[in-house]
């Protein structure tokens, strides 16, 4: 469809039914998605030329719902896409060069007659671009050029994994262009996680790709290293009664790379303690048998971030056990559980470097002031020390709320999301 029929038809209302499926809202909020979609084929235009035969793909961000730090030592995670995309007008243009634009940075250019890695381009857009193509291609697929213009209301910075929506993005745009639309979601997060890893240069693991490209609510074990277990789970959270609420805290990320680092190295250094890289591969007996001497070895932060593993690890089964059984109740008595063996055990709430700058903590205390008497949850969101909490608020009480939380941490600090139920997707 050409971009004049495609504006027309948005315009007319034809997509409004999919539009509010896509992003978990009453069909009367659809406009808003449909102005931003018209919006972008104009910018399309503009850059690229009226009445070109456009495609208009979508991919999600995501929130991780359970199993905090738990996927470097191989254990399991409960995750979700959120109804904040990336959305890609995009036209083939029968040359080597795929040329992408993004709202608010330089256009990318990028010749794929050569697909080697490029280092200079590594943590760079175009890495991503020329990496997915290159994967596409060892698989079989003859990827050709295209013209793409992209824009994303997906938080930066909040744990909602924007790199990996782009890379979803990508991935599902050449699956329909060039493939036929043969991968499967998973693949596409494989090939997404491939890139990540190679050319852009971040040794990341699947789940931020997977919950991007599949939607919906998901569960993954990476016991097996090679082939983790990724399984949908099927349930209605746009008619639970609570809204998703991101709480941005605003502190910086900045400084806190040997705290992030501490994590997995200390839990590995537990596992090397009984021969073993990772804490999946320990028993949990056979570690509390050896309390006593692995206090004395490793020290008890250490310590406890180990019991914080085995305890969300098994909390990740529980919360999708309540998921599929439709007990909404239990699964955000496991969200308090798991947020409060983060602040006890990982203890990743704040830096012991800088112990005056504690925005989650006090976020936290917060949110249990307001939310415990209510039947809400709330826990720490994604890596922690900085960044954003996690909640799920009861929807008769969700303004008063976030109200009352930009109070506090400023206006637009508390960003309210749904859990959408489609991951990367061809919209039109």
């Amino acid at each position: 469809m050409n971009t004049v029929s495609a504006k027309i038809m948005l315009m007319n209302g034809d997509l409004d039914e999919k539009l509010a499926y896509l992003y978990a809202c009453p069909i009367e909020e659809a406009a808003l998605h449909r102005e931003r979609l018209i919006n972008a084929i104009e910018k399309f235009e503009e850059l690229f030329g009226v009445s070109r035969e456009i495609s208009i793909f979508s991919a999600p961000g995501r929130t991780e719902i359970g199993g905090n730090h738990t996927d470097h030592q191989l254990g399991r995670v409960l995750a979700a896409s959120v109804n904040l995309d990336v959305v890609a007008v995009v036209s083939e243009n029968d040359s080597n060069l795929i040329r992408v634009k993004s709202e608010g940075y330089p256009q990318d250019t990028v010749d794929i007659s050569s697909l080697e890695v490029v280092e200079q381009e590594k943590n760079t857009s175009a890495a991503l671009i020329r990496g997915m193509c290159s994967r596409f291609r060892q698989l079989g697929y003859s990827t050709g050029g295209f013209d793409a213009y992209t824009t994303s209301n997906v938080l930066q910075g909040s744990g909602l994994s924007s790199s990996a929506s782009f890379e979803v993005l990508l991935g599902t745009a050449m699956n329909a262009l060039f493939c036929g639309g043969k991968e499967t979601s998973l693949s596409i997060a494989q090939i997404s996680q491939y890139t990540e890893n190679v050319y852009f240069g971040k040794p990341s693991g699947l789940m931020d790709q997977s919950a991007s490209s599949i939607g919906g609510f998901i569960t993954i074990d990476f016991e097996n290293r090679e082939a983790p277990r990724v399984e949908r789970i099927d349930f209605d959270f746009a008619h639970c009664g609570y809204t998703l609420c991101i709480i941005d805290t605003h502190g910086s990320h900045a400084n806190l790379t040997p705290d992030y680092a501490a994590i997995p190295e200390e839990m590995k250094s537990v596992a090397a303690c009984f021969g073993k890289e990772v804490l999946r591969q320990v028993p949990e007996a056979e570690f509390y048998d050896r309390l006593p001497q692995l206090r004395k070895l490793v020290g008890d932060r250490a310590v406890l971030r180990a019991i914080h593993f085995y305890g969300d690890n098994q909390r990740v089964l529980r919360q999708v056990e309540a998921l599929r059984a439709g007990d909404f109740d239990l699964f955000k008595t496991l969200v308090i559980e798991s947020g409060a063996s983060s602040y006890q055990y990982l203890q990743n709430v704040f830096s012991t470097s800088y112990p005056g700058e504690q925005g989650v903590s006090v976020t936290l205390a917060l949110c249990e002031r307001l939310l415990k008497s209510r039947g809400g949850a709330w826990r720490v969101h994604g890596g922690g020390f900085a960044g954003t909490v996690q909640t799920f608020v009861p929807m008769d009480y969700v303004e008063t709320f976030r109200e009352k939380m930009d109070a506090v941490l400023g206006e637009g600090s508390c960003h309210l999301l749904s859990i959408r139920p489609v991951g990367g997707t061809q919209v039109l």
